[in-house]
């Protein structure tokens, strides 16, 4: 137990793991109609505010609870105060999932208790640690309990769901995790690819421009608040082709293509990919060419986010528990199953049997974060190689 709660992603990527398949499992015998009773009414919502509170937070939280040690300098959050978030993580996953059998007040009050004490420790470490280029780290964080708390206060009647203020907040949600991943990414993909690519002797090294890093992330936003408030707007198609277009250059100049002979890289530029193609199959969306709303979707939860998740869980946890970098077999096997799974997915609408693709992704999903589980389990529970840094 002393080495679990000895850094935030130990507890939050391997539990995290493990929900990843539970909910998903769950979401697919919900669709069936054999789910549990205790889902609340709308199973759609529970099951797009579980990944995104759920899922995507809690990698979050492992990676950010992290990483803030490393920015600022100060003793990572452990023992006694990591339990502490866990639990109100547990809590509110099952909160969410007896909604049918709690009033919407507990449910909101034990939901939110996590999201809540997640800024408390990002912002006591930032803050406290002088670290001024992190506090849009800080403010992200405020956000995204923020919205939770909108979700919540539309499912209490304290906002009008005719306006569907429920889906607004949903919508904001998973455009504000797309800002985090676009801003965290920005850092960590070029300067992970160039150390490795100096470590292989190569000249050539990634390029990042502050110019274009504010215009993507300019853009990340404007997207996003466009497709949450007026989704059916033109303006909203052109400012998703304008960000796939500043996402794909961006991507462009970090010499992916490079990096192929190490998975545990080459993962993350591929990941980061689903990006310029989401935005590119949302503007597609808007204007009604060839595609529905849900491959969009899909594209930039499923793919940005859960494959970045995927991608960035199996390299951190290597890196600070001492162990070399480079992906087991099994792990790569991980990535191409995600991969194919998303395809199916995004793919679902044009099948002859949507349902069918729908579980086939499913079981991918449940695949690849199940090998994940399996491979990282030992090196999440166990001792570092080295001490943890």
């Amino acid at each position: 137990m002393r080495n679990f709660l000895s850094y935030a992603f130990r507890p939050f990527f391997l539990l995290n793991g493990i929900f990843a398949v539970a909910a998903l499992a769950i979401w697919v015998f919900a669709l069936h109609g054999a789910g549990p009773d205790t889902l609340p009414v709308n199973s759609n919502y529970w099951h797009g505010h579980e990944m995104l509170v759920g899922f995507a937070m809690a990698a979050i939280a492992g990676f950010s609870l992290t990483a803030v040690a490393t920015w600022t300098g100060r003793p990572a959050l452990k023992g006694g105060p990591l339990a502490v978030l866990v639990l109100a993580w547990l809590t509110g996953r099952l909160a969410m999932g007896f909604g049918a059998l709690l009033s919407a007040t507990w449910v909101a009050f034990l939901d939110m208790a996590f999201p809540l004490l997640l800024v408390l420790f990002v912002a006591r470490e930032v803050i406290g640690g002088g670290s001024q280029r992190n506090y849009p780290v800080v403010f992200i964080t405020v956000l995204l309990a923020l919205f939770n708390f909108l979700y919540h206060a539309s499912e209490l009647g304290l906002l009008p769901l005719s306006a569907g203020a429920d889906r607004i907040a949903l919508y904001l949600l998973i455009h504000l995790i797309l800002l985090l991943i676009t801003v965290i990414a920005g850092r960590i993909v070029p300067n992970f690819s160039a150390n490795w690519l100096r470590a292989h002797g190569h000249e050539h090294l990634p390029r990042s421009y502050t110019f274009l890093d504010r215009l993507t992330i300019l853009l990340t936003v404007s997207t996003g608040l466009f497709a949450a408030f007026v989704p059916v707007s033109p303006v909203t198609g052109y400012l998703a082709f304008s960000a796939a277009v500043a996402h794909g250059v961006r991507l462009s100049r970090w010499r992916g293509f490079a990096t192929w002979p190490e998975p545990l890289l080459f993962v993350l530029h591929a990941a980061y990919l689903w990006l310029p193609i989401g935005y590119t199959l949302l503007g597609c969306a808007v204007f009604g060419w060839l595609v529905p709303p849900t491959v969009a979707l899909h594209a930039l939860t499923m793919g940005a986010t859960g494959f970045m998740v995927l991608a960035v869980t199996t390299r951190v946890a290597l890196a600070h528990t001492g162990r070399k970098l480079h992906a087991a077999r099994l792990t790569v096997l991980a990535y191409w199953i995600m991969l194919v799974a998303i395809l199916l997915r995004v793919l679902s609408p044009f099948a002859g049997n949507y349902l069918a693709m729908v579980d086939l992704a499913a079981i991918g999903w449940m695949l690849a974060f199940g090998i994940f589980t399996w491979v990282y389990w030992p090196i999440l529970t166990g001792p570092s190689v080295q001490q943890d840094s």
